[in-house]
């Protein structure tokens, strides 16, 4: 009698904290939905999950098996006593399913909820970016302009001269600023398969995004030949495909091929030869 009565209480107790868990959850979700508080969603949400593994580990400690019971052996009932027991059992036992089936659907509310607090959050993180970090604005056939918006002719550098570009009307994609750059083309080492990306007047273009920690490259020293990151100091060597000669960076800058047209402007030959910026992004590749 008494091991069906703590039987009741534990079952009341877990029932208790999962209606706790699925008020909370519903809560949490209803405050979200209203604007949100950053107050009354931490503590909602500590009351959803510590409602829900409360009525676990109640449950679990109080209605599952704690293993086989060893008692003395006792003699055989009377005659009719059989019967009375089976009864008695089956009565515990349809009870006992009877309250397990309860808490699994308390279970299921506390869950269910807790889900559904959980969704608003999810959605707020907005679409998925898919293959858009791949790519910046240039584009096959993109005439380059200063950020003006003036298109720049393949005249308008003398050697050892620099500019910063932009394709045409996508002065404002912070992604796709470029340097454009003269030098003599006699002592250009461009790496294998891009002996085709420079003008064959010595214009050459890179992204102006350091792949370091994605600070501008705003410095082109003509002694050397380089491009100097100010944030951590980073170098890259613009005779020979901006590799980095210096600094914390790993990546060489990404190159952009480009042409002059028969009017001659500046245009793109394609995108850049690989994704711009820090390289610890996209580190699969």
């Amino acid at each position: 009698m008494n091991e069906i009565k703590g039987e009741d209480q534990a079952v009341r107790r877990i029932a208790l904290a999962f209606g706790v868990s699925t008020l909370a959850g519903l809560a949490l979700a209803l405050v979200y939905i209203l604007g949100g508080n950053v107050q009354a969603e931490g503590v909602l949400l500590a009351l959803s999950l510590g409602g829900l593994g409360y009525g676990l580990a109640e449950w679990a400690g109080k209605l599952m098996s704690q293993g086989a019971e060893v008692g003395d052996y006792e003699d055989a009932p009377p005659p009719g006593a059989e019967e009375e027991v089976a009864g008695v059992v089956s009565e515990g036992w349809e009870a006992s399913f009877g309250r397990r089936k309860f808490l699994f659907r308390m279970l299921g509310a506390a869950a269910g909820a807790m889900g559904l607090a959980l969704v608003f959050p999810i959605r707020s993180l907005g679409p998925s970016p898919g293959t858009s970090l791949l790519r910046t604005a240039w584009r096959k056939g993109s005439r380059m302009v200063r950020e003006d918006g003036q298109l720049v002719k393949a005249t308008d550098l003398a050697v050892e001269g620099v500019l910063t570009v932009f394709p045409e009307g996508q002065t404002d994609q912070a992604d796709s600023q470029t340097l454009l750059i003269r030098v003599d083309p006699d002592q250009l080492n461009s790496p294998d398969g891009r002996e085709d990306w420079t003008t064959e007047d010595g214009l050459i273009a890179y992204s102006k995004i350091c792949t370091h920690a994605g600070c501008p490259v705003g410095l082109y020293r003509v002694a050397t030949h380089d491009l100097f990151c100010p944030c951590h100091q980073s170098t890259f060597d613009v005779l020979d495909g901006a590799k980095p000669i210096a600094g914390p960076a790993t990546r060489a800058l990404p190159q952009l091929p480009i042409e002059v047209d028969e009017d001659g402007y500046i245009v793109a030959k394609d995108d850049f030869s690989e994704p711009v910026g820090p390289a610890w992004w996209d580190m699969n590749r």
